[in-house]
């Protein structure tokens, strides 16, 4: 039994979970020890690192708005501070024709409501286009469109909206039509008899 005791033992010892057979001198502890303990990662910190200058990068404006609605015309409404032009329509003016109708019908649409607008862009006057939806889920460029109270805009919507105008609209918004297709003295000819009444 001493020549047992005395002679070298090999221990499988566990490394990193990988075992691993090791010679062990006799007499030097026994043979239930322990790999070496790792050292514990360090715990999370409760408070963030502090804020770095150099690695900060600035976060790109809101892409999403929630609110109230003030509706300004028929394709503009603010919610809170900012203006928002309704993606890819264009309904009158408030001094052309339907131009009231419109501003007012969008007006009954919002009212008591939150609206959500989705930011698409941003236009030549400074104002944010969005898509802009009623709780339910529509979308207030279509409604009004459906209505027959805005065109849609092609050269913005990529035609998203034109199977849903009514087939007199083109001829009723003739100003909004003829803004689409560049004709502004039209415009100008219907400014003017407005001015001489």
């Amino acid at each position: 039994m001493e020549a047992i005791l005395g002679a070298p033992v090999l221990v499988l010892v566990m490394f990193g979970g990988v075992w691993a057979v090791r010679d062990r001198p006799p007499g030097r502890g026994n043979l239930s020890e322990t790999p070496p303990a790792r050292p514990a990662p360090p715990a999370p910190s409760r408070h963030p690192a502090p804020f770095d200058a150099k690695t900060a990068k600035r976060l790109g404006p809101a892409r999403s708005l929630t609110g109230a609605a003030w509706v300004i015309d028929g394709d503009t409404i603010r919610l809170g501070k900012v203006q928002i032009r309704l993606f890819g329509i264009d309904a009158p003016e408030l001094n052309h024709p339907y131009g009231q109708k419109a501003k007012w019908a969008l007006h009954r649409m919002c009212k008591g409501h939150v609206i959500r607008a989705e930011v698409t862009d941003r236009d030549a006057y400074g104002r944010t286009v969005a898509r802009c939806f009623l709780p339910d889920g529509r979308d207030l460029s279509a409604e009004m469109v459906r209505q027959g109270l805005a065109l849609d805009w092609a050269k913005f919507s990529n035609g998203t909206y034109r199977r849903l105008e009514t087939a007199d609209a083109r001829k009723r918004l003739f100003l909004a039509d003829a803004r689409q297709k560049g004709h502004m003295q039209v415009w100008a000819r219907f400014e003017a008899r407005q001015a001489n009444r």
